[in-house]
């Protein structure tokens, strides 16, 4: 028998997606395995059910279409459990089949419409949340595609709630992202309602359970480039390019920046009229400490502005490995290995090589054995022990270290391309090119 269109269960179903903004596609693919949900749970069997919908004339027509059999068929071993169940669907035992034809033989196909008017009201409510989850899964579906391409662009959101520590962030209508413990810059707080900025950092798969989760970051080196992209119009024109990144989140970060254009000082460039543009990141950052470095083809070069203001006396490349054995200064011992080692391990991370550092008399006093030894293929040294304090010779001092705080004003110093900080000015040292601050 024919079917006649039955509006009200279209109307009913369809005004689930029509504020969805979803494929044509999508939406019949989920109406009809809502449908075949409804007509196994009013049928009360799970055999092979087939739905029919014409979009033009809103007609829906569901059927149960199976072979009758006297026993079900041998199946191939090799089949999963779940593709047992869907090969069975196609079968019912003549005895179940001829409950719904008593004509019914072995080796007929039954076909029986099934009209959906008859699913009931709980069987229609079934129906609407198998469309409901399906939706939901399209909607993660295209969250992922959308938001894949976007991995490590900057957003701005509403801190919506916080739970274990965690920040969820709306970043869009009915849109949530989470910034995890891990990817905040450590000691910042957050409230309910108040406006956050990071990167995407990654997006989880439709595989997984949380599917549609957006991960946030604000201690990943991409938020920092991103916020130097923001701040520096050369920088997002591509005049200048970001090299490299290395960072302790809520401490200290290290840039490597290069000009296309010799006419712009790179440096120069970030720091910004009397520092303004490098202090709106410090800012967003917690008063993170930021070395602006200007990046050279010539990896010594590189090195030694990595390192800046330290005075580098030699520099050996150790041979058949990434590691760099760097001898300076003894009076700049400590702040070129920084506290804790921070200094010269972000150095590293920037220029990517392994760098052991040595004070003049140290390395002088070494023999040619231990020299020859240090300079063969061993594992890079501990440079945590290197940081340690040495009757008072290694001892970080915070007022001497590489970069404070930018709190105040910036002025330029063209003779030595250094942003340095003095009480109220930062002024850039050529020589070495690298953003430091110091107490006055």
């Amino acid at each position: 028998m024919k079917k006649e269109p039955d509006l009200n269960l279209i109307s009913a179903l369809r005004a689930l997606v029509d504020d969805k903004n979803l494929d044509d596609d999508i939406i019949i693919n989920a109406l009809k395995d809502a449908l075949i949900s409804a007509a196994r749970k009013y049928l009360q069997i799970h055999k092979k059910i087939e739905v029919d919908i014409d979009t033009e004339t809103n007609e829906i027509r569901v059927f149960l279409r199976v072979e009758v059999v006297e026993d079900y068929p041998d199946y191939d071993l090799d089949m999963t459990a779940d593709e047992v169940r869907e090969f069975d669907e196609n079968y019912m035992l003549l005895e179940e089949a001829q409950e719904f034809n008593e004509d019914a033989q072995p080796g007929d196909v039954l076909e029986m419409e099934v009209p959906a008017s008859a699913f009931g009201r709980q069987a229609i409510q079934t129906a609407k949340q198998s469309l409901i989850n399906l939706i939901h899964m399209a909607e993660c579906d295209k969250i992922y595609e959308t938001y894949r391409s976007r991995i490590g662009t900057m957003v701005s959101g509403e801190v919506l709630r916080i739970e274990n520590k965690n920040v969820l962030v709306s970043i869009g209508r009915q849109i949530e992202a989470i910034l995890p413990v891990k990817e905040q810059i450590p000691k910042e707080r957050f409230f309910q309602g108040s406006s956050v900025k990071a990167v995407i950092l990654n997006v989880g798969s439709t595989s997984s359970k949380a599917s549609n989760q957006i991960v946030l970051s604000r201690a990943s080196g991409l938020f920092l480039k991103e916020l130097f992209k923001q701040e520096v119009p050369e920088i997002y024109e591509g005049i200048i390019e970001i090299k490299g990144v290395s960072r302790a989140p809520g401490y200290r970060a290290k840039i490597a920046v290069y000009s296309r254009d010799e006419r712009i000082d790179p440096v120069g460039a970030c720091v910004g009229m009397k520092g303004s543009r490098v202090q709106a990141i410090v800012r967003e950052l917690a008063n993170e400490r930021i070395d602006i470095v200007h990046w050279n083809f010539d990896l010594e070069t590189y090195i030694r502005r990595a390192l800046a203001p330290a005075n580098i006396v030699k520099m050996i490349e150790v041979r058949d490995s990434n590691r760099i054995v760097i001898v300076v200064a003894d009076e700049d011992l400590a702040q070129a290995i920084g506290r804790n080692g921070q200094n010269i391990r972000l150095a590293s991370e920037l220029v990517e090589r392994s760098l052991d550092i040595f004070g003049e008399k140290e390395w002088s006093e070494k023999g040619d054995e231990l020299k020859e030894r240090i300079l063969g293929t061993q594992n890079s040294l501990n440079i945590e022990a290197l940081s340690m304090d040495i009757e008072g010779e290694t001892t970080v001092d915070t007022e001497t270290e590489t970069t404070v705080e930018i709190e105040s004003e910036l002025t330029i110093d063209t003779e030595n391309e250094t942003a340095v900080e003095v009480e109220n000015e930062i002024t850039v040292d050529t020589e070495t090119e690298t953003t430091e601050g110091t107490e006055a």
